[in-house]
């Protein structure tokens, strides 16, 4: 993957502005069709996933007051995760998108819900819908892409310092909500200027996701522990809120990586994208920059529908539990103008997208041309290249990168 303007073959050279706008035109159509459709029926839908993670969560942390004994610890745990996953995935996250608030009910508004979670809604909802969403897959632009902390695209100039991303994205991973919260923060950024030149706006939004984090950490490791004191499972269940934590992180990463990380991703330069892009740009480049998750109805509800994440970034006020009905005539728009429906089970989309952040940990063509008969040789050359200076590198990428154009000349010729 690089960005599509660098591409040998341009996905989309072959549609004129009419194609574009036509598309845009379409997706339109189907958008209006499912907010004329809303009613009783989605309704209901919300209403019972928020019942069901809510009664799952009290079971679950009723059960964890027998954690002493292991089956209890299990059964618990695995709950409390579950519950935790519906709570982020299918209810905050797409609530927060206002998907349901046409239904004008307070307690199901993207203006009044606060979820499980490190992050704030209100810096969440910046940061998440505003910018990402806006901005989808733009190197430089979308922070979501690699969230500032990786080497996302072949352009961007390597530096010894990406060897480390695949341990760092695995750090990131597990503590994943407090990730999205240093990120919702702009956490870097801010940090690195004097604090006399730090806005008003970061030292409130700081002070609230600090007041979030308190609150989330004093539930989850002090009220609800205590609690298990009288039957002696203050440390199986201190344990079993780390675990379930740490498995809705997992989880949660993991899909979001599938979303917008695999390879065949397109990913786009800020230069290329017109001040005034029209409503069908935005919707091709949404198209492209997306990818899904393919899987049982069952996957669907555990990813948040964040599975259809192709008609997510298409329509991302649309209630979650409709994306699975347009998907099929998203798909066949896809094959009408000849671009890429890039879907996947959970597996192949988690394992493309860690190859890439191995691939891009290191220099371009290095994986590539690397084979069990070289390695010596190309670990040598990475050394070098790790340890020399800009011109070591730059001279042993150039090396690099013409051992690759003429291994895959060789394959071409031999096919």
């Amino acid at each position: 993957m690089t960005t599509i303007t660098r591409k040998p073959e341009n996905p989309i050279a072959h549609l004129s502005p009419e194609d574009i706008e036509e598309i845009g035109a379409e997706l339109d159509a189907i958008r209006q069709e499912v907010l004329d459709s809303r009613g009783e029926r989605d309704a209901a839908y919300i209403r019972r996933m928020v019942t069901i993670q809510r009664r799952l969560e009290l079971a679950s942390r009723a059960t964890l007051l027998a954690s002493v004994f292991p089956p209890a610890w299990v059964a618990g745990t695995v709950g409390l995760s579950v519950a935790k996953i519906l709570e982020n995935m299918e209810i905050g996250h797409n609530v927060m998108h206002g998907q349901w608030d046409w239904m004008r009910d307070p307690k199901i508004h993207s203006t009044t819900w606060e979820w499980d979670n490190a992050s704030t809604a209100e810096g969440w909802k910046h940061s998440h819908n505003e910018v990402h969403h806006t901005y989808t897959n733009i190197v430089g632009k979308d922070n979501d892409l690699g969230y500032g902390i990786m080497r996302v695209d072949e352009d961007q100039r390597w530096h010894p310092m990406y060897l480390g991303q695949p341990l760092w994205n695995f750090i990131n991973a597990c503590f994943f909500e407090y990730g999205i919260a240093a990120y919702d923060l702009e956490l870097g950024k801010n940090l690195s200027m004097p604090k006399e030149k730090r806005s008003e706006t970061f030292k409130r939004n700081a002070k609230n996701t600090l007041r979030k984090i308190r609150k989330q950490a004093t539930k989850d490791y002090v009220v609800n522990p205590a609690l298990a004191l009288p039957t002696g499972a203050f440390l199986p269940t201190l344990a079993a809120n780390f675990t379930a934590n740490l498995v809705r992180n997992l989880w949660s990463h993991s899909v979001i990586m599938c979303g917008h990380f695999p390879e065949g991703v397109e990913t786009f330069e800020k230069k290329s994208i017109p001040e005034n892009e029209t409503r069908g740009e935005w919707y091709v480049r949404q198209m492209l920059g997306s990818a899904n998750i393919s899987g049982s109805k069952l996957m669907h509800l555990m990813t948040g529908n964040l599975s259809h994440q192709i008609e997510h970034h298409l329509f991302p006020d649309l209630p979650s539990n409709r994306y699975a009905e347009v998907a099929p005539r998203v798909k066949a728009l896809f094959a009408k103008h000849g671009l890429n429906y890039h879907e996947a089970p959970l597996p192949q989309q988690v394992a493309s997208a860690w190859h890439k952040v191995v691939r891009l940990s290191l220099p371009n063509g290095w994986l590539e041309t690397t084979t069990p008969a070289n390695a010596p040789q190309q670990l040598a050359l990475l050394w070098t290249m790790a340890t020399g200076d800009r011109r070591t590198r730059r001279a042993a990428q150039a090396r690099l990168e013409q051992l690759a154009r003429r291994q895959r000349t060789e394959v071409a010729a031999a096919a």
